[in-house]
C-alpha cells in the first residue's frame, strides 16, 4: 500500500460515498444549497440529475447529514421493484414490521408516521437513489405519495436521484403530473481542469496529506482529460498511479505515470482489440531507441526515416557487413505512402488511362504539357508520393525534416496532426516523456499552449541527443530546378513509380 509512503492516513480515493471527501465544485454546491432551500420552503418533489461516477449519492449523504437535525428520513436505493415493495422498502427504513400487511394498510400506517412527525415539528424527507430504473407505475405511485399534504404544508418532501434516462422518463407525455410537480431540477457536471485539480488537493488533505503537492500540473491536466471531469474515474487513475509512484519511489505524480495507470484501466482495449495488420507478422524487430520513429512509418506520418538499423552483432539490418553505428538516419525528401500497393496501382492505371485519352483529344501541346502535369501531381497525390517542392510549394507537409544541429544537440521540427498530444510526439520521436524533456520543448516553442491539444499542422521542435539523427548521402538534398516536362516524360516517370513499389 502507498499509505505509508506518502504519509496518508486513510485511503484518499476510496469508492464508498463519505460525505467528508465530498467535494464542493460549482454544480455540486449549486445542486446541494438548491435541495436544502427546497425543503427548507417545503416545495415538495426534487430531482437531481447526473451522469454515473458524478459524485450524486455522496451529495446525497451529505444532505441526508444536514437534515439530521430537523428531519426524519429515508434513504431508498432499491429501485427495481414494484408499487407494493416501494411501498414496503420505505416503512421497513422506518424501522416497521410489513408482514402480512396489504397495501391499503401500508399506506395507512405511512400516513400516521408523517402526522407524528409533522406534530414533532420535523419534516419527512425520502430520497430515491437510482431512480431511473424505476417503473412508470412506480413513479405513478411516488406521484400520489407527493399527495400526502394538509390544507398548508406538504407531510412528505421527496427527493429523485438518477442518471440522464431519469430526466427522460420525466419528459414523457404520461407523466406530465409528475413532472409539473418538480419544483427545482438540479444538474451535476463534470469538473473543469483547476476543479480536477482541487478535487484531488481536498481528497489528499481529507486523507492526512499535509507535504508538497504529489500529482504536477501536467499529471493533473491529463487526469482531467483521461477522467472526463468524473469523480469516479480520477479516483481510480489517482489510486492507480499513488500505487505506480509508490512501487518506484517516487515523490512526485507525473504525466507518463497518469498515462501508464489509465493504460492499466482501459478495459475498452481489452475488450475491443483491432485486428492484426497482417505487415506486421513479417516486420523486423527494431531497437528501442528506434521504435519510435519506426511507429512513425507505420502510421503514415511526415517523419524521418529509418535507414540500415544497427544490428547487435555489428552488421547492418539490411544484411551487408559493416560497422555498427550508434545513430539513426533519415530521408528529408521522403514521405511515408499512406495508401497500400494494391490501391496505388488501380489508381495509377484508371489515371494513366483518363489521361491517356484526353491528352489524345487535346491539339495544343501547351495543353498537353499541362494537363500532364496534372495528371502527374494528382497521381503522386493518391499514391501518397507528395510532390517536391519545386513542383508543389503548398503541400501541408512540404517542411524540412532535417535536424538542425546545436551546441547542446540536435533539433527536430516535427509536424502534429489531428489529435496529437506532446506526450505521442515526443514518445515518436524521442522514446520517452518526462517533465524535464518537457520543460525543454516548452523552452524551444514558446507558443505552445496546450500539450494534450495540438492543432493540425503545428510545427513543434524538439530536442535530440547530439548525434541522434544523420542524413542518408545524397538523398536529402533538394532537387535543382528542372525545365517543364513533356506529357511522355510524365507518364514514363510514373510507369517507373509503378515498377518501383512492385
Amino acid at each position: 500500500m502507498f499509505l505509508d509512503f506518502f504519509g496518508l492516513r486513510e485511503q484518499p480515493f476510496g469508492m464508498t460515498p463519505d460525505p467528508a471527501y465530498l467535494y464542493a465544485s460549482r454544480t455540486h454546491s449549486e445542486a446541494l444549497a438548491s435541495l436544502e432551500a427546497g425543503i427548507a420552503d417545503n416545495r415538495g418533489f426534487f430531482a437531481l440529475i447526473a451522469e454515473p461516477g458524478m459524485g450524486k449519492t455522496t451529495l446525497l449523504y451529505q444532505l441526508l447529514d444536514d437534515l439530521r437535525d430537523t428531519s426524519r428520513t429515508v434513504l431508498l436505493s432499491q429501485t427495481q421493484c414494484n408499487s407494493r415493495e416501494f411501498i414496503e422498502y420505505i416503512l421497513q427504513g422506518l424501522g416497521v414490521e410489513t408482514k402480512g400487511m396489504g397495501l391499503v394498510a401500508m399506506h395507512g400506517q405511512l400516513n400516521e408516521i408523517l402526522f407524528e412527525e409533522l406534530l414533532a415539528g420535523k419534516r419527512f424527507v425520502l430520497v430515491v437513489d437510482e431512480a431511473q430504473n424505476l417503473d412508470d407505475s412506480v413513479l405513478e405511485t411516488v406521484r400520489m405519495l407527493s399527495n400526502f399534504e394538509t390544507h398548508n404544508t406538504k407531510l412528505l418532501q421527496i427527493i429523485l436521484a438518477g442518471q440522464p434516462r431519469l430526466a427522460a422518463k420525466l419528459a414523457q407525455p404520461r407523466l406530465a403530473q409528475l413532472r409539473q410537480r418538480v419544483a427545482a431540477l438540479c444538474h451535476l457536471e463534470p469538473f473543469t481542469v483547476e476543479e480536477t485539480g482541487l478535487y484531488i488537493e481536498h481528497r489528499l488533505k481529507v486523507a492526512g496529506y499535509s507535504g508538497e503537492p504529489i500529482f504536477d500540473a501536467f499529471s493533473i491536466r491529463l487526469i482531467s482529460r483521461k477522467g472526463d471531469g468524473i469523480p469516479r474515474n480520477i479516483n481510480n487513475l489517482c489510486y492507480t498511479a499513488l500505487q505506480l509512484a509508490a512501487a518506484r519511489g517516487l515523490r512526485t505524480v507525473t504525466a507518463e505515470i497518469v498515462h501508464e495507470a489509465a493504460k492499466r484501466l482501459d478495459v475498452e482495449s481489452l475488450a475491443f482489440k483491432p485486428p492484426a495488420i497482417a505487415e506486421s507478422v513479417a516486420a523486423p524487430v527494431i531497437p528501442a531507441a528506434a521504435a519510435p520513429i519506426a511507429s512513425a512509418a507505420a502510421a503514415g506520418t511526415s517523419g524521418p526515416r529509418l535507414a540500415a538499423i544497427p544490428a547487435p552483432n555489428g552488421k547492418a539490418s539490411n544484411g551487408k557487413d559493416g560497422a555498427s553505428k550508434g545513430y539513426l538516419t533519415y530521408d528529408a525528401d521522403k514521405k511515408i505512402a499512406l495508401l497500400k500497393w494494391p490501391a496505388r496501382s488501380a489508381i495509377l492505371v484508371a489515371v494513366l488511362m483518363s489521361g491517356t485519352l484526353l491528352l489524345a483529344i487535346l491539339g495544343r501541346s501547351e495543353s498537353k504539357q499541362a494537363m500532364a502535369a496534372a495528371i502527374f501531381h494528382r497521381t503522386a497525390h493518391a499514391l501518397g508520393t507528395p510532390a517536391r517542392a519545386d513542383q508543389s510549394a503548398a503541400t501541408a507537409a512540404s517542411y524540412d525534416a532535417a535536424p538542425q544541429d546545436t551546441e547542446s544537440g540536435q533539433i527536430l521540427t516535427v509536424m502534429a496532426g489531428a489529435g496529437q498530444t506532446l506526450r505521442e510526439l515526443s514518445l515518436r520521436y524521442v522514446g520517452h516523456f518526462d517533465g524535464e524533456l518537457s520543460k525543454k520543448i516548452f523552452s524551444l516553442n514558446p507558443d505552445l499552449k496546450d500539450p494534450d491539444h495540438l492543432e493540425a499542422g503545428q510545427l513543434i521542435r524538439i530536442p535530440l541527443p547530439p548525434g541522434a539523427m544523420r542524413k542518408v548521402n545524397d538523398t536529402a538534398e533538394a532537387p535543382a530546378p528542372s525545365q517543364p516536362e513533356t506529357s511522355g516524360s510524365l507518364i514514363a516517370k510514373l510507369t517507373a513509380l509503378l515498377r518501383e513499389r512492385k
